[in-house]
């Protein structure tokens, strides 16, 4: 079994698997669970019947689900049973749909790269029954009136099969229950994937963690052109605000505040036009600062060297850390004082996919359900490297997993009780999720992928902006990638007329010079 410095069980993440997964393996039984037909609604059956075969449009993220076509030594061993992804998820479930409800489903996968990817995907007419975009999306995708609500029978928790609402995570859920789009809750139209949250990785020889944990790094001079951030509008702004805002949002007056926790929300989605107009300025500072702006390259950077400190989704954090590693150098991970994203991917069924078609609901409910089953949670959280918001409920494979991967050997010197409760427990019930974690993992992939309770207390979403908002930031946002022609000083107007004028006046003797040409023939 691969180890992290002989601490830690590897996630490879989801780039590194991608590398081996270019086909799946022959799909394989699985078990049929018995007495599943009496939980089904019968009218949900009777529509899947009248079709030979259901086809499920589902569009995920790139790299974003067990391919399968796993190592044998990959298997993950762990009390509650072994774990291996032979198959790809999607075989699997195709099989599993057909074992459990006597209906032929074919799933026709496809991916995209970003929120925007998708969104311009389905402007362009591309019609999907299934999606799983992030937080954001999910509410402009809720208000535009593009999803279908999740049926009543998805919710009931005497149903077998039901693994989403038996076994999301209490506080993940409390989430998507007190958020609100058009006076509905997100959990009435959308199921969680996976979760995290946004933070610095930085390389500890050379950077501080006290300077890696703000905002302000990416403007800091001392890392010139060794820091990385993200290429896009949305990250960049909220990283932006925390910077500017620093001042305000770690002083005892503000994190004390009995509504801290809304009016931190309010804070880092602030879009009013001063606020707009002094993140534009931040980012061209940074702009002049960073090494590059970057969606994926951030992770490869880091592990090479060519940067010493990347803005990056917690997830993919985990993933730079577990490369390093391999190579025999350690990077950490911090989150910044000021405010953290917490983000989140989620499943919506689409109008234009669905179109009332209760078979096409049914599959697409299933298959939501079939990826929270919390052993293929953990194939998909080992697979991409992500972590899910699939706790599990009464069953303990997902905590199990959690220690296996960051839990301290026997041997080992330095250790230190890390408490997981507020996740894993509905009550929030101190010690019965607990890891012994060696002391290094509190600075590295166990305090990424699950952050610790003070890190969840200043973690904010981002907000759906309405179009007003988003044109704005969109506006700022061409202003900072593409410059800003209002920024250009008097001497560069002066300097770019002169040059101009030198052009026109050697287009006008070349024209005279070939004028002259043809008079004299």
């Amino acid at each position: 079994m691969r180890k992290n410095n002989g601490n830690s069980r590897l996630s490879t993440g989801r780039a590194f698997r991608s590398l081996s997964a270019a086909a799946a393996a022959a799909a394989v039984a699985v078990t049929t669970i018995a007495g599943v037909f009496m939980a089904v609604p019968a009218d949900a059956l009777a529509a899947g019947r009248d079709e030979a075969e259901v086809v499920l449009r589902v569009c995920n993220w790139e790299e974003y689900i067990d391919l399968g076509d796993w190592d044998e030594e990959e298997t993950i061993e762990l009390e509650s049973g072994d774990i291996i992804g032979e198959n790809s998820m999607i075989e699997d479930f195709e099989e599993w749909y057909e074992e459990n409800y006597g209906v032929k489903v074919k799933v026709e996968y496809s991916t995209f790269g970003t929120n925007e990817d998708l969104y311009n995907m389905l402007t362009l007419g591309d019609e999907f029954d299934l999606v799983c975009p992030s937080e954001y999306m999910i509410m402009k995708l809720m208000r535009e009136g593009q999803t279908v609500p999740l049926s009543e029978e998805f919710f009931d928790p005497d149903i077998e099969n039901n693994y989403y609402i038996n076994g999301v995570s209490p506080y993940i859920r409390k989430i998507f229950d007190e958020h609100e789009i058009g006076g509905e809750p997100w959990s009435r139209y959308a199921a969680g994937y996976m979760w995290g949250v946004t933070g610095i990785v930085y390389n500890p020889e050379i950077v501080d963690r006290e300077e890696a944990s703000t905002w302000k790094i990416l403007s800091n001079p001392k890392y010139s052109r060794q820091v990385t951030i993200k290429d896009n509008v949305r990250d960049s702004y909220f990283a932006a605000v925390g910077a500017i805002k620093s001042d305000l949002l770690t002083s005892p007056e503000f994190t004390s505040d009995p509504d801290y926790a809304k009016k931190l929300e309010e804070e880092m989605n602030d879009t009013s036009p001063e606020m707009i107009a002094q993140v534009q300025d931040y980012l061209q500072m940074c702009k002049d600062n960073v090494y590059s702006f970057e969606t994926d390259s951030g992770k490869s950077d880091m592990i090479t060297g060519k940067v010493v400190a990347n803005y990056q989704w917690s997830g993919d954090g985990v993933y730079s850390l577990d490369q390093a590693a391999e190579d025999d150098f350690d990077l950490a991970f911090a989150v910044p004082v000021e405010s953290t994203n917490i983000y989140f991917d989620g499943w919506v069924m689409l109008k234009n996919g669905i179109r009332d078609s209760e078979a096409k609901q049914h599959a697409a409910e299933a298959f939501i359900n079939f990826c929270s089953r919390p052993d293929n949670v953990v194939r998909n959280m080992y697979y991409i490297g992500y972590t899910s918001v699939i706790s599990g409920g009464d069953d303990p494979t997902v905590f199990e997993y959690a220690d296996y991967n960051y839990s301290a050997e026997d041997d080992a010197e330095e250790t230190q009780e890390y408490d997981l409760g507020y996740f894993f427990d509905e009550d929030g019930a101190k010690g019965e999720y607990v890891i012994e974690a060696p002391v290094e993992m509190l600075e590295r992939q166990l305090y990424a992928a699950y952050p610790p309770d003070d890190v969840m207390r200043r973690s904010s979403i981002m907000t759906c902006f309405d179009e007003k908002q988003t044109a704005a930031i969109n506006q700022m946002w061409i202003n900072v990638r593409c410059y800003n022609l209002k920024n250009v000083p008097v001497w560069g107007w002066l300097l770019a007329a002169v040059a101009a004028a030198g052009v026109l006046y050697l287009i006008v003797r070349r024209v005279k010079a070939v004028r002259k040409k043809i008079k004299e023939k």
